[in-house]
């Protein structure tokens, strides 16, 4: 049976994954920093599904949580055959205004931790010969949006090259670069998003059923919905002046 792990597990987007997946007949490993809605969920996918769920309680911005998360996926009793790194937050600042430990901080949990846990997971899947990595982006890495943009571009990139290098060894890396979707996210980092139309939100569930879809038809690159295909393709190839001018009022 084909085992995933799932970091930032209990909310939003993580949740919708490791819903979806249980759903797929997948155990699951859940990560977060949270134990009792750990917990919460696990007894909730073992219940509905019948599948196994184990539980990490980790903060990946720290060495410890980072280190229990590589060795939940360096298992070799329990291998894992699928990586969703999604675990993410952001900061209710541009950069130059945000105190510079949080941007630290940011860094660690949206760049260094999962380049840390990919690099542990291609080097397990390569020597299985078999496995695949879903890497949560957003649609902010195709436009100019301070250092979240920069980490999820960051991201992307990685994602593709990725994809492409170890193809070969049976690895395949998937960026999912999502847009607006109803989760915590953004009431936890004290945004205000009042000002974003209705058309812009996404659903967590249509969105991961989405990237699932894309992922099993070997996509590197998954945008989902047709509105915001259309606005990652304009921000790509419009001049940067009015693409950043247009993303700042996403803050």
């Amino acid at each position: 049976m084909t085992r995933a792990l799932v970091t930032g597990a209990t909310a939003g987007i993580g949740l919708a994954f490791t819903r979806a997946l249980a759903a797929r007949g997948h155990d699951v490993v859940l990560l977060a920093r949270d134990g009792d809605r750990l917990e919460q969920v696990a007894a909730e996918v073992r219940t509905k599904h019948g599948v196994r769920a184990d539980v990490v309680v980790a903060d990946l911005t720290t060495p410890e949580g980072l280190s229990a998360a590589e060795d939940a996926l360096a298992s070799s009793t329990s291998p894992v055959d699928l990586l969703v790194n999604n675990a993410g937050a952001s900061l209710p600042g541009w950069f130059g205004t945000t105190d510079i430990a949080d941007e630290d901080r940011q860094l660690d949990l949206l760049v260094r931790a999962p380049m840390h846990l990919m690099d542990v997971a291609i080097k397990a899947m390569a020597g299985r010969g078999q496995g695949r990595i879903v890497n949560v982006s957003s649609v902010a890495a195709f436009t100019p949006r301070g250092t979240y943009s920069a980490h999820k571009v960051w991201l992307v990139n990685l994602s593709r090259w990725a994809d492409w290098q170890y193809a070969d060894a049976g690895v395949r890396v998937m960026a999912l670069c999502p847009g607006f979707v109803r989760t915590e996210f953004h009431q936890r980092a004290n945004m205000d998003v009042s000002g974003v139309p209705r058309w812009m939100w996404l659903n967590a569930d249509k969105l991961v059923k989405a990237a699932l879809s894309d992922l099993d038809k070997g996509k590197s690159l998954s945008v989902p919905s047709l509105r915001y295909k259309v606005l990652a393709t304009i921000s790509r190839y419009a001049p940067t002046s009015i693409v950043a001018r247009i993303a700042k009022r996403g803050r």
